[in-house]
């Protein structure tokens, strides 16, 4: 039994302005952070207030959307975006890269642990926990807008999306359950006696394992394709992920305290 998508990403309008389920995804997941982050300090008594995380939040969600949105010019369509580049701006239209974001997020996390004292590793650990359940909220908006969607199946769970051939793959619930579960485990070992760095690197590995594997099951970018004719640019930057993240989880949990 396949399934037919029928969602309206928009889900209300006030004349040309529009609230789409896709930007709600970003709101919840950022108030969302705001307080799994808010909680976390306390527990570790980082002394760290409220106004601060705040800040720190908002700062973190313009740096991921800036800097997937540069990853995606240079990785995905830099001859577009050069001949377009007027385009470069309109991230509306969609048009982002989760390794990106993660850059961004490091970045803003390297200035707000050197502002406020605080290791790196041990905030970049906390981090991922509400960044893990973001990418979950982030996947059902994909989900929604019937993008990043995979490939043709006869699978009785296929979904046909608007103004898509086939019935295929959704690969964004797959990926959804994939940020759900990777949430779920980093929350549950948050309070283990782990060595810092362990858990940043954990994600790292995590994401990269999973998403290379979900992948097969996705539908290249049309304007990509796939390198020697298996692997999309998705697996090559999820391999990277693996080569630095891998490493990274050895000497963090070989590392004196």
């Amino acid at each position: 039994m396949a399934f037919y998508s029928t969602i309206n990403p928009v889900l209300a309008s006030i004349g040309p302005l529009e609230i789409r389920y896709y930007s709600l995804a970003y709101i919840i997941g950022a108030i969302f952070a705001y307080f799994m982050l808010k909680r976390i300090f306390r527990e570790r008594k980082l002394g760290i207030k409220k106004e601060e995380i705040l800040d720190f939040v908002a700062y973190t969600l313009l740096a991921i959307v800036v800097f997937s949105r540069i990853f995606y010019i240079l990785f995905y369509n830099l001859g577009y975006f050069i001949d377009n580049p007027l385009q470069m701006l309109a991230v509306w239209q969609g048009g982002l890269s989760f390794h990106g974001g993660l850059v961004g997020a490091i970045v803003m996390g390297i200035w707000f642990a050197g502002k406020h004292k605080i290791s790196f590793w041990e905030l970049a650990d906390i981090m991922v926990i509400p960044v893990a359940f973001c990418l979950f909220l982030g996947r059902i908006g994909n989900f929604i807008n019937g993008e990043l969607y995979g490939r043709i199946t006869s699978v009785s769970w296929a979904v046909k999306f608007p103004s898509v051939d086939g019935f295929r793959h959704p690969s964004q619930l797959y990926e959804a359950l994939k940020n759900l579960f990777m949430f779920s485990a980093l929350y549950s070992i948050r309070n283990m006696k782990l060595k810092k760095g362990v858990m940043f690197s954990l994600f790292l590995v995590m994401y990269g394992f999973l998403r290379f594997f979900i992948e097969f099951l996705r539908e290249p970018d049309a304007q990509i394709g796939l390198f020697f004719g298996v692997l999309s640019m998705g697996q090559l930057l999820c391999i990277a992920m693996l080569l630095i993240g891998i490493p990274m989880l050895v000497y963090f949990s070989k590392r004196k305290p």
